[in-house]
């Protein structure tokens, strides 16, 4: 499969172009390759179809920002269009761009009815630091708009209630020629009488009130991959709310949310463990057992082990999104535990052993407290 060409070359423009710009750009292309001014031009037809997907992004503020990020492989890509436009998608969703449905350029343009577009569905899943870490499937009930099995979506009385617009003749638009300064120009616009859709309902469908559509619950299976963070945005196509009338299901958009681990933080694709050594362990050294994503490890703890140390525990982290940048580490951070209260026994054994050199910071581990801090602080 061919890559894709950068959005912001198809269209020519720059990447600090403003939304004029861009828009102005895509009107430009539009017009240059429209298939009535190209009739038959393959060619043509799939620069008009890259134009209008270019457009789709860069229009979008959300979008843009999202491609400028990650470019063409963004998580959760950029809804149902983007990567796959048809002729309908693209008068559908930016014929108003003319100023009417491609009108004023001597009569190309014609097209059929619109194609009606359910809403997106936004949903929040919440996932443990497991279910990052090693991808998850989930079962979650939404209620959502289904086309109607009784008209199958058509809002007709048995589906065939329905008969030709008798105003645009079944075309979605209506034409009209005003005479201007240059001459004749043709303008079009959605038919006021059947909304765009070339039929009008005679005898609508007791079941869904002529709607097309009803609502109800129901249970989608959605695949999380492994590395996603928290407020990443992934969408599954036409599993959205169904359009009034037939026509495209909207998307189901899946933002996600992490539970909070009991002993754990992350950090990007590392995670974080803070353990508490007592004085002794720190001292002599010793085996302790920390937790990871998957289960409990046994660790090994140097004689002398200072606190601020950070052990690493390579591959123990998360994976990244994709698995583009590898997979993160487990970061333990030490801390030593100094005892509140001691007994007069204990007392006399510490205040023993003070008068030792061994107990005695030296200038380097001096040194090395105070650059840990700075660099806290910077």
């Amino acid at each position: 499969m061919a890559s894709k060409r950068d959005y912001y070359e198809v269209l020519e423009i720059s990447k600090t172009a403003t939304f004029e710009e861009i828009k102005k750009a895509y009107r430009k292309k539009a017009i240059q390759y429209h298939p009535d001014k190209n009739p038959g031009d393959k060619v043509a037809e799939e620069k008009f179809k890259e134009a209008a997907e270019a457009y789709e992004i860069l229009g979008d503020e959300q979008k843009r920002a999202k491609y400028d990020r990650y470019g063409h492989e963004a998580p959760g890509g950029f809804g149902s269009h983007a990567g796959g436009f048809s002729m309908d998608d693209i008068f559908s969703q930016f014929g108003d761009i003319f100023g009417g449905h491609f009108g004023g350029f001597g009569g190309f343009g014609q097209r059929g009815p619109r194609v009606n577009r359910g809403s997106d569905l936004r949903v929040k899943v919440k996932l443990s630091l497991q279910d990052i870490a090693n991808g998850v499937e989930k079962k979650i009930k939404v209620k959502k708009f289904v086309s109607c099995t009784h008209c199958h979506g058509t809002g007709a009385d048995n589906g065939t209630a329905y008969e030709t617009c008798s105003t645009c003749k079944g075309s979605g638009v209506v034409t009209r020629v005003v005479n201007t300064l240059l001459g004749q120009m043709q303008t079009q616009s959605t038919c006021p009488t059947c909304n765009g859709e070339g039929k009008t309902i005679t005898k609508k469908c007791s079941y869904c009130n002529g709607e097309g559509i009803n609502r109800q619950e129901e249970v989608i299976t959605i695949n999380i991959p492994a590395g996603v963070v928290e407020g990443m945005q992934l969408s599954m196509s036409g599993n959205g709310n169904a359009a009034r009338h037939g026509g495209v299901n909207g998307d189901l958009l899946i933002v996600v949310e992490e539970e909070q681990h009991p002993e754990l933080f992350r950090d990007e694709n590392d995670v974080v463990y803070n353990l508490l050594l007592n004085i002794s362990t720190a001292s002599i050294g010793g085996s302790v057992v920390v937790p990871t994503i998957d289960g409990k490890v046994k660790i090994n703890i140097d004689p002398g082990t200072q606190p601020g140390t950070v052990l690493r525990l390579k591959n123990k982290g998360l994976p990244s999104y994709g698995n583009r940048y590898g997979t993160g580490d487990l970061l333990v951070n030490i801390s030593v535990y100094i005892p509140e209260k001691l007994s007069d026994s204990e007392k006399k054994t510490l205040t023993e052993l003070d008068k030792s050199e061994n107990f005695q910071p030296s200038k380097s581990i001096k040194n090395k407290i105070f650059s840990h801090f700075r660099k806290m602080f910077d």
